[in-house]
């Protein structure tokens, strides 16, 4: 499972990818964390734009909290075009937190959660976490 970094969380995603390599978890799943730029989107790219190419290649979709501003907001685009199938955006409930090791690690816990029961949550939208 590969999952993408929005781009104003890309350095709390790194912390959050080593709490998950330090706890094991890197060496039991195939799992992988890209960037924007890793892909080849503009960090400029709009929710709407992530979202769907996040869909189209079936990546998790890793943000901060999101609010509804604009016809391209992650919330109104889950809102018009979120399905059954579409995997769900987790969303870090609390970005400024992630510094914290409890908290960093509640967010790891979740986030293994989603992926391993990944066709639970098929068609949600979006998850908090931790």
């Amino acid at each position: 499972m590969t999952v993408l970094a929005d781009h104003n969380l890309e350095g709390q995603a790194l912390l959050l990818w080593s709490t998950l390599a330090s706890e094991g978890w890197l060496e039991l799943l195939t799992l992988r964390l890209v960037t924007l730029e890793d892909v080849g989107l503009p960090s400029d790219s709009t929710d709407r734009r992530v979202w769907r190419f996040a869909q189209e290649q079936r990546m998790i979709l890793l943000t901060a909290n999101r609010s509804m501003q604009g016809s391209d907001s992650l919330e109104r685009t889950l809102r018009e075009e979120n399905s059954p199938t579409a995997l769900p955006v987790l969303t870090v409930g609390s970005v400024e937190r992630i510094d914290e090791r409890a908290y960093r690690e509640q967010c790891a816990s979740r986030l293994i959660e989603v992926i391993l029961d990944i066709d639970q949550y098929l068609g949600t939208g979006r998850i908090y976490i931790p």
